[in-house]
């Protein structure tokens, strides 16, 4: 891979795919390499421009006949958290969270292969070793962050049961959530939406106008879940626009 900063990124497009969120769709997507001292000021326009990033590679969707899937991020300076996400707070108040340096684990690497054999059996990510794991994690030439949510065990220096992670970038506006796992065991935790709280929550605290949730994809029920959290902007034609949502129902 070449690792030389250029001024001017180098982007390709990938070849048809199924969609993995709308069966009938076929998905393509525009991508570039995020490598050099520039990364981090890449990242940071990449993501302002609807890009997401994986490993050292920024990318956004560029299907042909399909614009369901629209960029969101949150107002964290406007949040206000509804009962129903303050119901899914008081049932983690028990949680300790602590940031780390990203550096994968094998305790990480764990949680991460049982969630993914409960929720995505047969996603791109199914057949991941501990190794791909610790590339997804490491291989980054930007900011980013692993926070670990654990069960307190309510004694001084010992650490409890882990049950999510989230795997974040710092960028100049927010937190980008690149990716984030949990037990599935823990169902009534509502872990994704907590995690997505706390963030907002952090990005509050560091003055950072947003949270970056990556894409909602209109027509696939696995994404409404990011409705909940208002206020949010889309990424449209003419920029990033307020956008008037209803929260799914549970």
């Amino acid at each position: 891979m070449n690792t030389q900063a250029t001024l001017s990124p180098q982007f390709y497009l990938t070849a048809p795919a199924q969609c993995p969120y709308l069966e009938a769709e076929r998905e393509r997507k525009v991508f570039t390499h995020l490598v050099g001292p520039r990364a981090s000021e890449m990242n940071d326009l990449l993501t302002q421009g609807g890009f997401r990033r994986s490993q050292n590679i920024a990318y956004r969707p560029a299907c042909e006949n399909c614009r369901a899937c629209v960029s969101v991020r949150i107002v964290a300076g406007e949040f206000e958290t509804p009962r129903s996400l303050r119901k899914i707070c008081s049932r983690n108040s028990d949680l300790v969270t602590t940031e780390r340096p990203a550096i994968a684990t094998a305790e990480q690497y764990d949680l991460f292969r049982t969630y993914l054999d409960s929720r995505h059996q047969r996603g791109g990510m199914a057949d991941m070793t501990i190794d791909d794991y610790a590339v997804m994690v490491e291989e980054t030439h930007v900011e980013t962050r692993l926070f670990e949510y654990r069960v307190s065990t309510g004694r001084f220096g010992e650490e409890g049961e882990l049950v999510a992670v989230a795997l974040s970038d710092i960028l100049v506006d927010g937190l980008s959530m690149v990716y984030s796992f949990f037990n599935p065991a823990y169902v009534k935790r509502s872990l994704g939406s907590y995690m997505i709280v706390d963030h907002v929550s952090r990005a509050k605290r560091l003055s950072l106008p947003y949270v970056y949730l990556g894409y909602w994809v209109k027509g696939s029920r696995k994404m409404d879940y990011k409705k909940r959290f208002r206020p949010q902007e889309h990424l449209t034609g003419k920029g990033w626009e307020r956008a008037d949502v209803e929260e799914p129902v549970e």
